[in-house]
Formats: C-alpha cells, structure tokens, sequence
C-alpha cells in the first residue's frame, strides 16, 4: 500500500505513519483485511485530491468531496455519501484520540437520510436447493461444509474462513472458538451437522483432524499449504453455485442472515437471535464467563432438522 496524502517531504511521511497505524488498528478490530482495503483507497483518493494534511482540511473540502461525483461520472447515493463520511470521521476520531489534531470537519457535514433495504435471507428450502446441486467431489464437499457452518452457526464471513483445527474444542462436548468483530474471542457449540460435514470434506481431501497441525485451515485448498480457500475464492463459487440452483446471485452475508430467519421461524425469541448474533449488549462478567464455559446453542438440531440434514 502507498500512501499518498501531500507532497513528499517530513511532514508527508508523519502523516502516512499516522495513516499506516490507523489501518493497522481498524484490521485489528474488523478482523476483514477488505474492508481495511477499502477504508485505504477511500482516504488515499480523499487525500490525494485535496493535497492537503489532514489538519489543513476544512468542512467545505469534505462537503464538496463527500457530495461530489466519482470516478463513475454518477451522482452519489445516500449510502454512499455515508460511507465517504463514515470513513474519514473515523480516521479523524483516530487522529484527536492520539492528540495528532483537535477538530474533525466531518462534524460539521450533515449526512443524508437514507432508508436501508432489509436485510435478505433465503428459506431452508433454497438452502436445500443449493446444497442439492453442489457436487461431491473434494472442494464440492468442502464448500458443502461451509455454508453449513455459516447458516447453523450464524457467523459472519471472516470468523469461518478463519477458522483453524486448533479451534475446535472436543472435551465436554463439540465447541469452537472464533474471534470477532474489535478482536473479542467467544466459544460456541458447534452443531454436529456442520462438524460431520468438515469432517467429511477433509477426507475427500486426504486430511484427517487427530493428523492436522492446530494452524491448519479448516477449508483445505490445494497449493495453499494449510491456510485454506481465500473468501474471494469461495464467493465466485457461491456465484456459480446460486446461478446453477436458479437463485438470485448473493454475498457470503446472505447465510448469516438465512440463519437469523431461520431461528425465527423455528420460534427462537428476538432476544435469543440477537444473542446467538453477538448483537446485544452484554456485560463485562457475562461475556467472560460465556468465553471459559463456550455458550450451548439449543437451536440448531430445528435448523438442521428443517434443512432436511
């Protein structure tokens, strides 16, 4: 990554340090190394036009910026104009807490309102319907085993694909370990259909998890030497897979929240979805004893169940 933020010069190269530990903050707490990506081309580009440091920035210079066309000769839209301000408010907000700058000019532009579309989820008959046209073989298998994970877990992306042997936890029943968004670590009860079908996949692919280094991906990927299918990878898959099984194409995030729907429709609470979701607000104690003790999950045998597996 080069960043690129005024001319050359001491002053520049403080700046992009401040920019560089920014980011590496921002993938600590995301754990997405996309969206890290992401916030870097947004201020790159941001910085770049301006070709000012960012204590010499003004309101005016963000309004104009934030509401202005882009690279695509379009209009911006509302959830676009956000992005660009979320984006530099944060960085901004980064800055003043490290005593770098004192203001943020972000402060000073209105957002638009924006109404965001409901989240999608496909039923469990469509996830049958995907399922049913994944074919057998090793990276069939495999990909088979990670949407099972993603809809009976409810995991978002980074927490699957990051998973490891050495997550699994099999004394005092089947538990994983998974790290979260800000960097927080829970322990979940694995449902048996996802462990059975990791188990298989990795079989197909000659592996076997008592034989396997604890850093070894879950989702073998061959020449990838143990670190497994990228998630870049997995969603041209999906792509194919969706078009081929006459479904609409989707995100990886379709499957968290398929699996939010399908808690609901088996008659979990809005809380008990929440909590499964890690969206509640719980208390220091709480989330440290759910951490040593792993949280039993009492709802995915309805899932599975209504999966037809």
């Amino acid at each position: 990554m080069k960043a690129t933020m005024i001319p050359v010069g001491e002053e520049a190269q403080g700046w992009e340090r401040a920019l560089y530990a920014f980011l590496a903050e921002k993938e600590r707490r995301s754990g997405s190394r996309r969206t890290v990506e992401g916030y870097s081309r947004t201020l790159q580009h941001f910085f770049g036009a301006a070709g000012k440091p960012p204590d010499r920035i003004t309101s005016q210079e963000v309004f104009t910026w934030a509401y202005g066309i882009g690279l695509s000769g379009k209009e911006p839209s509302a959830i676009t104009i956000g992005s660009r301000l979320a984006c530099l408010s944060s960085f901004y907000r980064f800055l003043i807490r490290m005593n770098i700058v004192s203001a943020n000019p972000c402060d000073q532009v209105e957002r638009p309102k924006s109404s965001p579309s409901p989240p999608r989820g496909i039923s469990a008959e469509d996830i049958r319907r995907l399922l049913g046209i994944i074919p057998n073989t090793p990276t069939g298998l495999r990909d088979k085993a990670i949407i099972l994970t993603l809809v009976l877990t409810g995991r978002r992306r980074a927490e699957v694909f990051n998973l490891k042997v050495g997550d699994l936890v099999r004394t005092d029943g089947l538990f994983y370990i998974y790290r979260g968004k800000g960097g927080k670590q829970g322990k979940r009860e694995l449902p048996l259909p996802a462990f059975e079908a990791i188990r298989e996949a990795l079989t197909a692919f000659g592996k076997d998890l008592d034989g396997m280094k604890p850093d070894d991906s879950l989702w073998p990927s061959p020449g990838r030497d143990g670190r497994g299918i990228t998630s870049g990878t997995f969603y041209g898959n999906l792509q194919r897979y969706l078009r081929k099984a006459g479904l609409p194409p989707a995100g990886v995030h379709i499957f968290r929240h398929s699996a939010a729907k399908l808690r609901r429709d088996v008659g979990e609470s809005v809380e008990d979805v929440s909590c499964f979701l890690d969206h509640s607000s719980l208390a220091v104690t709480t989330v440290y004893l759910r951490r040593l003790e792993g949280q039993e999950d009492r709802a995915w045998e309805k899932v599975a169940a209504a999966l037809g597996i």
